[in-house]
């Protein structure tokens, strides 16, 4: 069956430039977006109830723009004033870049890892006479604590934000070709808003190995799968899948 809608479980881009905008022109095909979770900030009630003290932490690790934006709330509702001496360590230049919002960048002390977290755990173990606070959402990766147990540091995390199901009920009688996925979180959505959700003629494509087992483990049909060797990025997954389809 040929495609001619897509929805992306994400907010729309917010650059005019965006590979999804180029699949849409080129294949000729609507592609809407919808963000199917969304993040709500902890209150500061519930990080005391976590036994969490700002004031404890000499260094803070930085993987997300969220966890940067809740840790300044937080610490502003919680009347802490975060020193000029703290010690941040950013998982990539993006999140470093970020930073500037709330710090004269400049004047901090900032590491940047490349890419990975993993990347950034080589600069964290050169610093561990520094007392680690991790702000994250209760979906942390697992891998995350290990890695950090593993370097032999003082560290903690702290919950500051979650993340949550969003209310799609205006989408319930309106059909689309392709859902995409990026998370378990985004499979789950889709069920607790249309438990009786049925596949039929709609194809799944879904990012990364721990949505495909979301995706099957809720008995969903997977179509199209990224990142693989031939297709490393969702854009170019779906442009295969509809240039062999749509013929």
């Amino acid at each position: 069956m040929k495609v001619k809608t897509i929805l992306v479980s994400q907010p729309a881009p917010s650059a005019k430039q965006s590979p999804y905008f180029d699949l849409s022109a080129k294949q000729k095909v609507k592609i809407d977006f919808r963000s199917f979770i969304h993040v709500e900030g902890e209150a500061a009630r519930e990080v005391r109830n976590q036994k969490i003290n700002f004031s404890d932490f000499s260094a803070v690790i930085f993987t997300s723009r969220n966890a940067i934006d809740n840790y300044f709330r937080l610490a502003e509702e919680m009347r802490f004033k975060v020193p000029d001496s703290m010690k941040y360590f950013c998982q990539s230049e993006a999140v470093a870049y970020y930073l500037q919002k709330y710090v004269v960048y400049r004047k901090r002390k900032i590491y940047v890892g490349e890419k990975t977290f993993q990347d950034l755990t080589k600069i964290i173990k050169k610093h561990k006479t520094e007392t680690f606070l991790l702000p994250c959402s209760d979906k942390l990766k697992p891998g995350i604590p290990k890695l950090l147990d593993s370097l032999d540091i003082k560290w903690e995390k702290a919950i500051l934000f979650k993340t949550v199901v969003s209310d799609l009920s205006d989408l319930k009688d309106v059909y689309y070709d392709i859902l995409v996925f990026f998370s378990p979180s985004g499979i789950k959505s889709l069920f607790e808003n249309f438990p009786d959700f049925k596949q039929n003629n709609t194809r799944i494509a879904v990012f990364g190995n721990t949505t495909i087992k979301a995706a099957e483990e809720a008995g969903l049909r997977v179509d199209i799968a990224a990142p693989t060797k031939e297709t490393p990025s969702m854009t170019m997954a779906l442009d295969h899948y509809i240039k062999n389809v749509n013929k």
